[in-house]
């Protein structure tokens, strides 16, 4: 089931990042949604998801499927009271294989689940009343959960006492949402908030005791979406980082919002549509969102020193023409491979990238890799492969740090 109402349904929001779901749900529960995050992932996510699944699917593909299996065991489960998210795409990438794959799957179940995918094309009339508010809500959402992100990265490798950047960040994430899910006000009222409790964050964080002489290697990280945000399918890989020596710079998700932006003006062009209303509703859409980034990101312009970001996606995909120009690829691989020189110019000691065994963006940028390492004087660039068997990765990242630890010494002479 694609079509229908969300009202009277409890609507779960896939993982891909804690935060990001959490943030997302927010957004929901301000248009009178009940919406949550679907369950975390844990053993059981898999032995779900393996029921139905041939094997030939991606990791994100499986865990998102195991979470949503998760939601039928649950005491108070009911069928036609529950909705699952689940956006979809065109291409050669699996992530359009999830949709109609969950819609199967709850079909030969017999239980009449909504499989909710909201499209621009009909205006997202599939949301209901309120749709553009909630619209402009959910791009608020990415953008505080990516500052959240950034905050809880910064600050828990230097922390004193082992656990106070987890602690603060789930108390922020706690404000910040009750912010985004504010009813009845105006989007003006509700950025004001959640702009408030962002700087409530950062004084938090502020007060956090840190170690501030305490070398760290920067570590800047790419790769598949989902894989790389989402801590259960990378087997923690960003704390193993931490633990031995790391500061984890990692691509967040506005980052990819902005290049399929980028994308869609691209197509309009070619279509012959640069002068049209739909050319004019994406200008307009998108100077609103750069406004409502703008605010939010505002307070936090000395938070990260070295660590800024591109002031547009096109920095990033010029950067990869050279090995992967976005006329012949598209995707995720061109930001993986801009990225990784955006972080080699920010002083960055070595690069990961993230990705789910098999993937298509992964396996294109492993190919590219040695290439813009060698281009890149030799930093260090690793992609780690993840195939749900939760692997020990402490002594390949062992390696890898010492591999960037030395290119910090050749760099710095």
């Amino acid at each position: 089931m694609n079509g229908g109402s969300l009202q009277g349904r409890r609507l779960y929001i896939p993982q891909m990042s804690y935060e990001g779901a959490r943030c997302m749900a927010a957004a929901f529960q301000s248009m009178g949604i009940d919406a949550l995050p679907s369950p975390a992932g844990d053993a059981e996510t898999y032995k779900l998801a393996r029921q139905y699944l041939s094997g030939d699917e991606c990791l994100p593909e499986a865990v998102t499927l195991g979470n949503f299996l998760k939601v039928t065991r649950q005491p108070d489960y009911r069928p036609e009271t529950t909705a699952f998210l689940l956006p979809t795409s065109n291409g050669p990438c699996r992530f359009g294989h999830y949709l109609p794959l969950a819609k199967k799957i709850f079909s030969e179940r017999g239980e009449p689940v909504l499989i909710f995918s909201p499209s621009s094309a009909g205006g997202y009339e599939d949301i209901g009343a309120g749709a553009r508010d909630l619209v402009r809500t959910a791009w608020r959402a990415v953008v505080v959960s990516d500052i959240l992100r950034k905050l809880l990265l910064w600050y828990r490798p230097l922390e004193r006492h082992a656990g106070d950047s987890d602690r603060i960040y789930h108390q922020i994430l706690d404000a910040v949402c009750q912010a985004l899910a504010l009813r009845d006000v105006g989007h003006r009222k509700r950025l004001h908030a959640v702009r408030a409790a962002l700087i409530e964050a950062k004084h938090a964080f502020n007060a956090i005791a840190i170690d501030k002489q305490r070398p760290l290697l920067l570590i800047g990280v790419v790769g598949e979406i989902f894989c790389r945000l989402n801590t259960f399918s990378n087997d923690e890989l960003v704390r193993e980082i931490e633990a031995q020596g790391g500061r984890v710079w990692l691509s967040d998700v506005a980052e990819w919002v902005w290049y399929t932006n980028d994308e869609e003006i691209i197509n309009l062009k070619r279509a012959g549509r640069g002068l049209s209303f739909a050319m004019f509703g994406c200008r307009i859409r998108h100077a609103v969102m750069h406004a409502d980034e703008h605010a939010l990101y505002s307070p936090f312009t000395d938070a990260f020193p070295g660590m800024e970001e591109p002031r547009h996606t096109n920095e990033i995909l010029q950067k990869s023409r050279r090995y992967l120009p976005r006329e012949g690829a598209h995707g995720e691989m061109v930001l993986s491979v801009g990225k990784t020189i955006w972080y080699w110019e920010k002083g960055a000691d070595g690069v990961i990238d993230i990705s789910p065994f098999t993937c298509m963006n992964g396996i294109v940028c492993e190919a590219v890799y040695p290439r813009v390492s060698r281009d890149l004087n030799g930093m260090p660039i690793r992609l780690f492969y993840f195939d749900a068997l939760q692997h020990d990765w402490s002594e390949e990242v062992e390696m890898f740090m010492e591999l960037a630890q030395a290119y910090r010494r050749r760099r710095d002479r």
